[in-house]
């Protein structure tokens, strides 16, 4: 299992790049560290909402942990529940 490091900022900035990594790890389970994100834009979110989909339809495993507080409150901010973004509960 692939272990993906955010980065402390994951805003406008790095959708691009964050989709295209998330992109390369396709097929495989992959585990996404959030530990050390301080902020969090929507579109991210929506990027990780989109790979989560992806990654339920092909049975691969894709799990966020572990998370910072900023990350978690994020999700509260957009309405968003931690199952949206992952296929698989995570520890």
């Amino acid at each position: 299992m692939t272990s993906l490091p955010l980065d402390p900022k994951v805003d406008l900035s790095k959708v691009t790049t964050l989709a295209a990594t998330l992109k390369s790890h396709a097929g495989a389970d992959l585990v996404i560290d959030a530990s050390e994100v301080t902020q969090v834009g929507a579109l991210c979110l929506q990027t990780l909402a989109a790979a989560a989909q992806s990654w339920r339809a092909s049975g691969h495993s894709l799990t966020i942990s572990p998370r910072s507080e900023a990350f978690d409150e994020s999700l509260l901010v957009f309405g968003l529940d931690l199952d949206d973004l992952q296929s698989t509960e995570a520890a």
